[in-house]
């Protein structure tokens, strides 16, 4: 089978969903009731199809699998952004807080969408638990882990913040990143998610055709999508570029800049 499919169907899909989520979240306010009403039904639909496909081994359930896996994690996009779903610190970080009091006020900020993003882990783990198909599994995990990667670099400390992502009414998030040339989790991010790519597209040529094939040739284009992001945090380009269709360059957030010394 040949990989150049599935690989275009996922990043065609990260694309464009991405920048759906990002022209949905700069909308005016009034219309996030609509956005965040319609992606909980596709919610429930997305939990619905992945059962449904959980026991099916074909390639038609592999492509669905993964599509299901990404609907979840764009409803917990689309209740992060809008503002639903964030955390009780709804405030920008005190000036020279440092340390770990610096670490739990941050992580105060995004509790709640990381509770919810650990129900719906524990939602599809329950529901593939027994499944021969685990695309929507293991699909879910890369993106669960790479985005707790990008927030701990974030806060860590990098170059390229992609601060123009975050709207208006989550400003006050820039101040609990840190713009700096590099910090030493990076490296450790960027080599683990490489050699997990590497590892599942290994994983690709030693597969057979169809069902498995297909899986690993999704999982495989995500990761590697999840390990440019990384990278995109230390290229002299922003990410951001990508996007300028939906108009992710253009500037939604105010206030203050994020703090470059943390």
């Amino acid at each position: 089978m040949s990989f150049g499919i599935p690989a275009a169907f996922t990043a065609l899909v990260w694309w464009f969903a991405t920048g759906t989520i990002l022209l949905l979240v700069r909308r005016p306010a009034r219309t996030y009731r609509v956005s965040i009403l319609c992606g909980t039904a596709l919610l429930g639909l997305a939990l619905t199809f992945m059962k449904l496909s959980g026991s099916v081994t074909t390639t038609a359930s592999a492509y669905l699998g993964f599509a299901c896996a990404l609907l979840v994690w764009a409803w917990l996009e689309i209740t992060f952004l809008t503002g639903v779903l964030t955390g009780p610190q709804k405030t920008a970080c005190t000036p020279r807080l440092s340390g770990w009091p610096r670490f739990v006020t941050a992580a105060r900020t995004v509790i709640y969408n990381d509770l919810a993003t650990l129900a719906c882990g524990v939602a599809i783990l329950a529901i593939t638990w027994r499944a021969p198909n685990k695309v929507s599994l293991f699909t879910y995990i890369i993106l669960w882990g790479m985005r707790l990667s990008a927030k701990l670099n974030l806060f860590l400390g990098v170059p390229n913040l992609g601060e123009s992502f975050l709207p208006a009414h989550l400003a006050y998030l820039k101040s609990y990143f840190r713009r700096r040339p590099m910090n030493a989790l990076l490296p450790i991010s960027l080599a683990a998610a490489a050699a997990i790519t590497l590892g599942v597209a290994r994983r690709y040529y030693s597969a057979k055709a169809g069902f498995e094939a297909t899986a690993c040739a999704l999982l495989t284009t995500l990761l590697a999508l999840g390990t440019l992001e990384h990278l995109f945090m230390v290229l002299p380009i922003t990410s951001e570029r990508l996007w300028n269709y939906f108009g992710a360059s253009s500037s939604a957030v105010g206030g203050a800049e994020a703090d470059a010394d943390g």
